[in-house]
C-alpha cells in the first residue's frame, strides 16, 4: 500500500472547487476589436506581437485585411473576420461571390498552422435605425449564402456566420421602462426572428453591439453612476431583479426579447463594449480605465447579468485610435482605443479582469517622422484669415481634441491654430509646402505640447489608405432612439 495520504472528501472537494475555478478563468477570455480607419498605421506583424504580450486571446476585424491575416497566420489568436456592409448586396444575390469571398479569406487562412478563424461577422450594424432599412433584405441572404459557402468549403463546424447588431433593434417601452418588457423593434421583428432562426440553427451566436457611453452621451439627464460597475446610483428594480448598472439592462433587455421570440439560451456575444478617451465631456482616460477595467471584472466573474448567469464573451472597443474615423456622431469616435495612433498604452489595465494596476505592454518597433512640429508663424503681423485657416487644416486632418471637453479645449486661439496646422503638417508626411497657409505658419523643433494637450508627430509608416475599400465605405454609428427612459441608445 502507497504512504501518500488519501485527501478527505471535504478537502477533496475544495480543491477540485478552487481547480475548477481556475480553469474556468484559464480558459476565459475577451476579445478587442482592431480598426484601421487610420492616414498612417503601424506595422501589422508589430501590432499582432503586442496583442499576444498583452495576452489578448479574441480579436474582431471589420474586414479581411490581407496584410493583417498574414500577421495572424501561426497565432493562437481567435479571429472573427467581417463583411463590409457594403457587400452585402453582391453576397445576398450570388452565391458563387460568396464562395469566392470564403475561398479569398477563410480557405486560404484556415488550415494548421494558419490563422484560427473562428467568426464571420456578415456586415455591421446593418439594422441601425439611421440605414432606413437599407440593409433589410440582403442581410439574411447574405448570412446564409455565407454560412453555405464556409459549410461546402468544410468549415461549417469550425467558423460560425453571425451578424453584428447595434442594440437599437430591441427597446423597452416608455411605460415600463425595464428589461422584462423589452422586445425588437416592430418594423423589423419577423425579419430579425428569421435571422436568429437562422443562426440558433447553424449553432452561430447573436452578436450585439453595446455602449453605456453613448447612453451617457446621449441623455443629459442619464445617472453618471449608473453607467460603469461599480457606480452608487440607486438600482433599477425589475420584478425580482437589480439593476446597477446600464449595461446589465441593455444585455438582459435583449435576454428577454430572445426569449419572447422562443430562443431563451441564444449564445450572446457583446461584439463592441468599450469608452473614449477624447473629443468630448466625460470621454477621458480615468472614465475609460474605470469603465473598461469594470467590464473586464464583470464580464470575467462569472457572474454575469441579474437574467444570464455564467461568463460574459465581450470584445472591447478597440485597440488603436484612428484619426480618420467620420465624426458624424460625435468627435469621440476616433479616440475609443486602448492605445494611442502610435501603439502606447493610454492607461493601466489588467486584462485578468481582478482590476490589479498593470500595465499594457506597448507595440514595439515604431519609426517616427522627424520630431519637428508646424505652429502659427510668430512673425506672422497680419492674422486675416486666421480662422478660415484653421478650419481648413481641420477639415482634411483630425483636430476633434480642441471641442469642448477634449484636452486641447483650453488652448488659445493662437494655440488653436498651432494645433490645427501641426495635425494638417502630420497627416500630410511633415511636407514642407503643408506648413505655410500663405505665411501664417512656421516649422519648428520645440514641441508645443502643453500639459495634457499632445501635439503629435506622425508614424512614418503610412500605407495608402483611402486606396482602401473600408475607406470608402464608412460606417456610420449614430444613435439609433431611446431603449429606456434611462437608456439612449
Amino acid at each position: 500500500m502507497s504512504n501518500e495520504k488519501v485527501p478527505k472528501p471535504k478537502s477533496f472537494l475544495v480543491t477540485m472547487l478552487l481547480l475548477l475555478v481556475f480553469m474556468a478563468h484559464k480558459g476565459s477570455s475577451f476579445g478587442v476589436n482592431w480598426g484601421t480607419m487610420a492616414t498612417h498605421q503601424l506595422q501589422p506583424e508589430n501590432v499582432v506581437q503586442m496583442l499576444e504580450d498583452n495576452g489578448f486571446k479574441k480579436l474582431k476585424l471589420f474586414e479581411a485585411d490581407e496584410k493583417i491575416l498574414a500577421a495572424l497566420t501561426g497565432t493562437q489568436i481567435e479571429v472573427m473576420l467581417a463583411i463590409p456592409n457594403f457587400m452585402l448586396q453582391e453576397m445576398s444575390i450570388d452565391p458563387v461571390a460568396a464562395v469566392s469571398w470564403v475561398d479569398a479569406n477563410v480557405t486560404s487562412y484556415c488550415y494548421d498552422g494558419g490563422v484560427n478563424i473562428k467568426y464571420v461577422a456578415v456586415g455591421n450594424e446593418p439594422y441601425l435605425k439611421t440605414y432606413n432599412g437599407t440593409y433589410l433584405r440582403t442581410t439574411l441572404p447574405a448570412l446564409k449564402n455565407i454560412q453555405e459557402a464556409l459549410n461546402r468549403a468544410g468549415f461549417g463546424s469550425q467558423v460560425k456566420a453571425t451578424v453584428p447588431f447595434n442594440a437599437d433593434i430591441y427597446f423597452s417601452p416608455d411605460s415600463d421602462p425595464v428589461p422584462s418588457t423589452g422586445d425588437f423593434r416592430p418594423e423589423i421583428k419577423d425579419n430579425l426572428i428569421e435571422i436568429i432562426q437562422y443562426l440558433y440553427t447553424n449553432e452561430a451566436p447573436f452578436t450585439v453591439n453595446i455602449y453605456p457611453f453613448l447612453s451617457l452621451y446621449g441623455n443629459a439627464y442619464f445617472p453618471f453612476e449608473f453607467a460603469f460597475f461599480d457606480g452608487t446610483s440607486k438600482p433599477i428594480r425589475d420584478g425580482n431583479l437589480l439593476y446597477t448598472n446600464v449595461f446589465d439592462a441593455n444585455f438582459d433587455t435583449l435576454v428577454w426579447s430572445l426569449t419572447k421570440a422562443g430562443f431563451p439560451e441564444m449564445k450572446i456575444i457583446v461584439g463592441e463594449v468599450g469608452w473614449p478617451t477624447d473629443g468630448v465631456v466625460n470621454a477621458n482616460v480615468p472614465n475609460a480605465k474605470r469603465f473598461n477595467q469594470g467590464m473586464l471584472k464583470h464580464a470575467l466573474s462569472g457572474n454575469g447579468t441579474p437574467a444570464r448567469k455564467g461568463m460574459i464573451d465581450v470584445y472591447l472597443f478597440s485597440l488603436i485610435d484612428e484619426n480618420a474615423k467620420s465624426i458624424a456622431p460625435g468627435s469621440f469616435e476616433r479616440h475609443w482605443g486602448l492605445f494611442e495612433f502610435d501603439g502606447k498604452p493610454k492607461y493601466e489595465l489588467d486584462l485578468s479582469g481582478s482590476a490589479q494596476n498593470k500595465g499594457l505592454v506597448a507595440v514595439e518597433g515604431v519609426d517616427y517622422m522627424l520630431k519637428r512640429w508646424c505652429v502659427l508663424n510668430p512673425d506672422a503681423k497680419d492674422l486675416y484669415g486666421l480662422s478660415s485657416s484653421i478650419d481648413y487644416a481641420c477639415s482634411l486632418s483630425d483636430c476633434t481634441a480642441l471641442g469642448y471637453g477634449s484636452s486641447c479645449n483650453n488652448l488659445s486661439l493662437e494655440g488653436n491654430a498651432s494645433y490645427a496646422f501641426n495635425m494638417y503638417y502630420q497627416v500630410n508626411d511633415q511636407k514642407i509646402w503643408t506648413c505655410d497657409f500663405s505665411g501664417l505658419a512656421a516649422e519648428t523643433d520645440e514641441d508645443p505640447s502643453v500639459g495634457d494637450c499632445q501635439f503629435p508627430v506622425m508614424i512614418a509608416y503610412a500605407p495608402s489608405l483611402l486606396q482602401n475599400r473600408g475607406m470608402l465605405h464608412m460606417v456610420m454609428k449614430i444613435i439609433g432612439g431611446c431603449m429606456l427612459y434611462w437608456i439612449l441608445l
